[in-house]
């Protein structure tokens, strides 16, 4: 009998360069910031995703980044539907007219315009001397979750919540430490997997 075991982590994804990823960040403690957007995008491009399907949008902080996702993705679809006539969405086909690539320009005639594949969220919490910390990582991390389970669209976790200043620098790949790396890296990886696992289980394809 053929012994049933714990799959590994796939060594590459042959479809990458069909998706199309968004990554929607908070701006607090931009050096991190910076450094988990560069991670992310440099190991998206290096699993096949073309930089023009890399779509990336900024808030103010971690707490606006679930309601932030949320909409990222319905503009995203409304953009792959919408002939831009008519806006039955909130504004989000102003939203969805306005999506720009990883450069920050308007989207190239080369670009996809399809719904994304996979959000990547992205937040860096510090613990300060207030409960501040505890209330927002908790109420972020849940808020995220829901946004993925509701919408059916894979959402990565990139929000770090580090103790001190030197431990959410060593996780973005700064800073002195030998055990410092960039997490962003990780979680392209995640969300190239999971966009091409959830496509494929839409289309009720099953690895025996």
């Amino acid at each position: 009998m053929l012994e049933k075991r714990a799959r590994p982590a796939p060594t590459s994804i042959p479809d990458a360069s069909s998706l199309r990823i968004g990554i929607v960040h908070a701006r607090w403690n931009k050096e991190c910031i910076d450094a988990l957007v560069s991670g992310c995008v440099s190991n998206l491009t290096k699993s096949g995703v073309k930089e023009e399907n890399i779509i990336i949008e900024s808030v103010p902080g971690s707490w606006e980044l679930p309601i932030a996702t949320s909409r990222f993705i319905s503009a995203s679809q409304v953009q792959e539907s919408s002939s831009g006539s008519t806006d039955l969405m909130g504004g989000l086909t102003d939203l969805a007219s306005n999506l720009t690539t990883k450069d920050g320009a308007g989207s190239s005639n080369t670009a996809s315009k399809k719904a994304f594949d996979a959000v990547i969220s992205i937040g860096v919490l510090i613990k300060g001397s207030t409960m501040h910390f505890e209330y927002i990582s908790e109420s972020c991390c849940h808020g995220l979750m829901r946004v993925g389970l509701d919408t059916g669209v894979p959402v990565i976790l990139g929000v770090l919540t580090a103790l001190t200043e030197e431990q959410a620098l060593e996780r973005c790949g700064l800073g002195n430490s030998a055990k410092k790396h960039n997490h962003g890296e990780d979680w392209a990886s995640a969300a190239v997997e999971m966009a091409s696992k959830t496509s494929a289980w839409s289309k009720g394809h099953l690895e025996a």
